[in-house]
């Protein structure tokens, strides 16, 4: 078992703010030899990114509390777990993924009532909270959530599907979320993510929009070359 430095909010305010963050998707890893690739990518992960979803929510079934588990055995770095669940199952999906180890997990903004228990849930187990919401969604749904998170993440293709290509609408949707973090004084202390259609030309466009990590699959995963990788993702700028 490799030790944690930290873990739960602590983890996740010590993430960079001064460059991208390194989001890596497990759904993107090789599942047949997951250990491997975990090893691999230790060097250069900042945030573990695993998707669960209940075929209802999102058309996908992933993945399982027990794999977060072996994951938090085999890992310095904190596990981020985005909830793709319908809101009957999503305190109890967010009890279970802290209980395996989970150090944020993140529910989405149509669950509403329902995703800011699962929000206030999850600080109580000792664990940080965020907020998705999916494409079609208008983006002030965020607002009842963005006092209570340290994540607020946009996906930018139709949810549970991969493959597909970025939404000309996902950048214009990430200023959105800007201004609204802005407007309630929490620009400085909530994390703005893309989720969704992440390619080689698609993330200087998100990063100029202002995300601040973008979920990283087969652009990372699929690279040869990983250090190069991350070092030019780390090179990306806001726009002025």
């Amino acid at each position: 078992m490799i030790s944690k430095p930290l873990s739960g909010p602590a983890a996740i305010a010590a993430l960079p703010r001064d460059r991208l963050i390194a989001e890596f998707s497990s759904w993107s890893a090789n599942l047949s030899n997951f250990e491997s690739d975990l090893r691999r990518i230790e060097p250069y992960v900042d945030l573990h990114h695993i998707d669960v979803a209940d075929g209802h929510f999102a058309p996908s079934f992933l993945f399982f509390p027990d794999l977060v588990a072996r994951i938090a055995k085999l890992t310095a770095k904190p596990i981020h777990v985005h909830l793709m669940v319908d809101g009957a199952i999503v305190e109890e999906q967010t009890r279970q993924f802290i209980e395996a180890g989970a150090d944020m997990i993140s529910v989405h903004a149509e669950n509403g009532e329902s995703g800011l228990r699962a929000v206030r849930l999850a600080r109580a187990l000792g664990a940080e909270a965020g907020v998705v919401l999916r494409l079609e969604t208008p983006v002030e749904a965020v607002t009842p959530f963005v006092s209570e998170v340290a994540f607020v993440t946009l996906l930018g293709t139709a949810i549970g599907v991969k493959g597909q290509g970025l939404s000309e609408k996902a950048c214009d949707r990430l200023g959105e979320a800007r201004a609204i973090l802005r407007n309630a004084g929490r620009e400085a202390a909530v994390v703005l993510a893309a989720d969704g259609g992440i390619r080689h030309g698609t993330v200087p466009r998100l990063r100029a929009a202002g995300a601040e990590t973008v979920v990283l699959g087969s652009l990372a995963f699929g690279d040869k070359d990983l250090a190069g990788r991350i070092g030019w993702l780390h090179g990306l700028k806001v726009a002025a």
